[in-house]
Formats: structure tokens, sequence, C-alpha cells
């Protein structure tokens, strides 16, 4: 009995309608109804508001708040977007009233997962919110979390692999990067983009795996490869996904399958202004996190793209003034040969930063000679597509605010697919996916007239002084136009020997802190794995390289800030929800 919580004798219950009584750290709410008496959590499940201030009608509690609707006896609620109220149990011993204070329907992590399922169901992003928060509290893995973000999204869009789960995956890769407060944030930020552009696009269904036998080998694949590869020249969806089920049936490796899947897409120049490939990467990139068996829908899902993307060697800008596709043609016959025949030097006695100003030149045929050079003498293909990535990013570091705004978007798409397809080759470094440098350098050609004029490298000043507080930045994020302040107080945070990974976080919660457009999100997780690869280097191309990606991804958010910040201002409530916090008061 000391356990139980006394609430009043039946009859002043009978006679107040409701009251409260204090259940732990909690508030619980009694009321009486039909001689009955029933006890539910005080704070309304969708946004804390009292409950016992509304209104009991037909067995039926309405918040006065929004209007969410309760059944007394059960919690269960009308509303899908309010979630079930706790209920408590209840004894009545000679017309005392007792509560228990341990709730029926206890708050479980497969609760959270069921609820977070549902919210991606329903669109819901206050439900998304408040299942990611209860989960990342729990403790429950992150990865686990995207993992339910994945099999919805690849389930439940007809359309396949688009920016949702391309900004989920980009988000799950940045964790390390964010704070806690950060890594809900991207979670849910992820499983919002998922969830809306799942809504109402239909069940897609697999067709199955072409009928195989124990008796297939090696040689099948290399067959199976042949046909997935005419299927995709051909733009036949339907047939590329059976015979990629096929494979993956068969048990070929992630390795043997990207070969088979990127060979495909290279086969055709910056396909789609780069995204195909980089969704193709990030498929790879989350199968790495939740498991293999994640194969049949993850990698199917790239395939109701490929009946309508574009092919850029079909596009006057390819042919016309300057002829890029015959001279790329006609290097893509040497580069079986040329790597198989480099030199076992490595490529030490070629000067990449040399490479990367003439990959940034308006001379595209001698950039194509040395990049080949390069391969000859050792480069591998991985890292000259590093340092296409480099010269990537260095257009959007030197990219000028007098351009057309939709423009920071064509120097983005470069810098992302070289990204993607650097990571492309650290995983399996062919000589079809290595033609993919080419059209990626190609495209930092073609973007040189958005660096005309060329926005200037800020000076650093005062190095002497203490580093910047990281909040000051994101004070002047909160305002437009400040692009060009803003890195000028970066390239001061790093002189002064500021915290790389303080400003990391910062630049992430810069970025999570908006409403952000699909690319940002890209901009972001692009540029930290790129820095990433070239800290592990000690020299001065390193030094430089690793500057300007931190420059171009803080450009690039400054110029996007700031939004309605509606996305946020949901997480927000969701977190302060979770802390009990009154969010009917003021702060």
């Amino acid at each position: 009995m000391s356990e139980l919580i006394y609430a009043g004798s039946l009859k002043t219950l009978e006679d107040e309608g409701a009251k409260v009584i204090k259940g732990g750290s909690h508030a619980i709410a009694v009321f009486v109804y039909e001689k009955q008496v029933y006890a539910v959590d005080n704070r309304c499940p969708h946004m804390g508001f009292p409950l016992h201030t509304g209104s009991l009608c037909d067995g039926i509690l309405t918040c006065h708040w929004h209007h969410a609707r309760f059944d007394i006896k059960s919690g269960g609620t009308l509303d899908p977007w309010a979630d079930d109220v706790p209920t408590y149990p209840v004894e009545i011993k000679e017309d005392k009233v007792w509560v228990h204070p341990v709730p029926y329907n206890k708050v479980t992590i497969e609760k959270l997962r069921k609820r977070l399922r549902e919210g991606l169901e329903q669109n819901l992003s206050l439900v998304i919110a408040k299942s990611v928060v209860g989960l990342m509290e729990a403790g429950f893995p992150a990865t686990e979390i995207a993992k339910i973000g994945v099999d919805f999204g690849t389930t439940h869009h007809q359309s396949g692999w688009g920016s949702g789960l391309t900004i989920l995956t980009a988000m799950t890769n940045v964790l390390p990067k964010l704070d806690k407060t950060g890594k809900i944030l991207a979670l849910f930020q992820g499983l919002v983009h998922v969830a809306r552009e799942s809504s109402g696009m239909g069940t897609r269904f697999l067709l199955g795996s072409l009928p195989v036998s124990d008796e297939m080998n090696a040689q099948s694949f290399e067959q199976l490869s042949e046909w997935y590869r005419h299927c995709v020249e051909v733009r036949d969806s339907q047939g590329a996904e059976r015979v990629l089920l096929s494979t993956i049936e068969l048990g070929f490796s992630n390795e043997q399958l990207a070969d088979m899947m990127m060979t495909a897409i290279t086969d055709h120049f910056y396909v789609n202004t780069g995204h195909t490939l980089d969704f193709h990467n990030k498929a790879f990139e989350i199968l790495d996190q939740i498991g293999i068996e994640h194969r049949p829908y993850v990698l199917s899902s790239l395939l109701p793209g490929i009946g309508d993307v574009s092919r850029s060697e079909e596009s006057h800008s390819w042919q016309s003034p300057v002829n890029l596709v015959k001279p790329l043609m006609e290097a893509f016959e040497e580069l079986p040969d040329i790597l198989v025949n480099a030199s076992p030097r490595g490529g030490t006695d070629v000067d990449e930063a040399a490479l990367v100003e003439q990959i940034l030149s308006d001379d595209a045929l001698k950039t194509v000679n040395m990049m080949l050079d390069a391969l000859k003498s050792g480069v591998s293909p991985s890292r000259l597509a590093q340092l296409v990535a480099l010269a990537a990013a260095e257009r959007i570091s030197r990219f000028h605010v007098q351009n057309d705004f939709r423009d920071w978007i064509t120097v983005l798409h470069t810098f992302t697919h070289a990204h993607a397809l650097h990571e492309s080759l650290r995983r399996s470094p062919t000589p079809e996916l290595t033609r993919a440098v080419f059209h990626g350098a190609m495209s930092v050609y073609l973007d040189r007239f958005l660096n005309t004029p060329s926005a200037r490298r800020p000076e650093p000043k005062d190095v002497e002084a203490e580093p910047q507080n990281p909040t000051e930045l994101l004070k002047m994020m909160n305002q437009q136009q400040q692009v060009a302040e803003s890195a000028r107080w970066v390239v001061n945070y790093l002189a002064r020997g500021g915290d790389k990974s303080e400003l990391f976080n910062t630049l992430g919660h810069a970025l999570l802190r908006e409403d952000a457009e699909f690319h940002s999100f890209q901009m972001f997780e692009a540029a930290m794995a790129e820095h990433e690869h070239w800290e592990i280097e000690d020299s001065e191309l390193a030094s430089h390289a690793q500057e300007t990606l931190i420059l171009s991804v803080t450009r690039y958010l400054a110029g996007h800030a700031p939004t309605a910040r509606e996305m946020p201002h949901t997480a927000q409530i969701a977190m302060r929800l979770h802390r009990g916090e009154k969010l009917f008061e003021d702060e």
C-alpha cells in the first residue's frame, strides 16, 4: 500500500471532476467517469498540455490545446499525430482511491521503433522527432535508427532511391562529427526527408531473380554483368533488376556488384549531373553500416531511375565549342593498358598541385593528357579522383556571389560527383570506373566561368590572438549574405589554432538548424569526408586542401542561410518534451 499514491475519496473525486496527483517525476490526472475511476499521465503526449484542463465526454478525453482525443480507458488516441497517453492502474478500497505510479503502457524500445515506423508511414514530423529522441536517449544504436528509415524508404517509394535516402545516408556518415543534439537533428532530418519523399508514392515490390542453379560460377557473373550493362544501356530497369537480384542470390560480393553497377553507369558521361553515381555510392555506403542482408531492396531501389537520366556526351556543352567527347573516348581506349603498366614508383614524381591547377585551367585537352600521364606515372585512380575532388572544391571556394544563385548547385554537383567517385574507387579501382575521373575533370573545366570573377581567398589576421568562439559563426549565419564574412572568420579561426572538431560540429549545427535543401546535406558530408582523407597526410598540398574544403562548405552553408527553420523547431519541441519542459509557458 505504501507504493500507491492516495488520490482522495471517491465522493470527493466525483465532486471535483478531475484531480492532479504527484507520481514521481510527473503528474497524474485522475478522472471519475460513469462511476469508474481512471488515471492518465497529465501531460498530453502531443505537446505536453495539462490534460486535467481538458474535456471528458462520451469516454473521450480531449486536450484543449490541439484537440487531441484519447480513450479514457485505454489511453489510446484517435489522432495518429498525438501518441497514446500512459494510463495507470487504480484501486478503490473503502471509498478511498489509490493509483499505482507505474503505467500499464510503459514506453519501450520496441514501442518507440514501432512509433518511428508509423511516423514514417504517416509522414508525421513530430512523431518522427519524438521517436528519434526517445531511442537516442535510451541508448539505441544510431545505425539501427537509420536502418528503419532505409527499410522504409527502399520499400515505399516506387521511384526508388532519391534525395531522401541520400540525405539519411549522408547524415548517418557524419554522426561522429556531431554532439548528441547534432546526432538527433541529423537522424531526424534524414528520416523526415525519407518520409516526405515516400509519401503517397506506393509500395515497391521486387520482381524476383532469374532461376539460378548451383552450377553457376564466376563465368556466370561475367555473363550476368554483360546482361546488366546492356539492360542499363537500353534503359530497361526491369531486366536490370532481375539480373541484379540474380547476382545477389548467387552470393556475389559487394565489390563485384559495385563493379557491375558502376560500369554500367560510367558507360556514359556524367550521368544525370552526377546524381546517379552519387546515389549508387551512397547505397553501398549504407550497406556497409546496416548489413548485406538489405542488398535486394537497397540496390534494386537504384534502378527505377535509369530510364530517365541525362547523358552528358549528348549535350551541346560537351561537344562545342570544344569537343570533349572524342578525346575522352580515345583516352578511355588506353586506360586498361595504362593501369596494368603503370610505373611502380606510385606517382612520386608527379607535381600534384600543378595537376590540380591544370584541372582548373581553360585547356581541357591538356588536362586529359596530364591526367593520363599521371596514371602512367603510377598515380592511383583513387588518388587522381581525390585531386579532381579538390579541384571541384576549389571552384566552390572561389565561387563569386555575383553569379546566379542557382549556380551554387552547378559547382556543388561537380564536387559531390567527384567525392562519390573517390569513395567508389577506394572500394573498387576498375578501368571502367576510372573513366568517370575524366568525366569529373571535364565538369570542373565546364564550370570555369563560375569563377569569373573569382572570389578572393581571405588572408588571416591577428594570428597570435586566441581562436574565436564557434558560436560567433552561428550568429553570423543568422543573417543573409554573409558568405565572405563567414569565410574570413573561418580562415582566422584556423590560423589561430582553433579546434577543428568544434568547428565541424558548429558547421553541422549551421546545416541542421535550417530547413536545408538537399544539396546542402551533400555538401557538408562530402567536405567532411574529403577533409578526413587529406587529414592523414603531412604536406603543403594536404594543408591547402583541408583549408579549401572547410572554406567551401562554410561559404556554401552561409550562402544558403538562414531559412524558416521549421524542421529544427519541430526537433526542439521533441527534445523539450522529453526533458519534461512546459511548452505552453514562456521560457
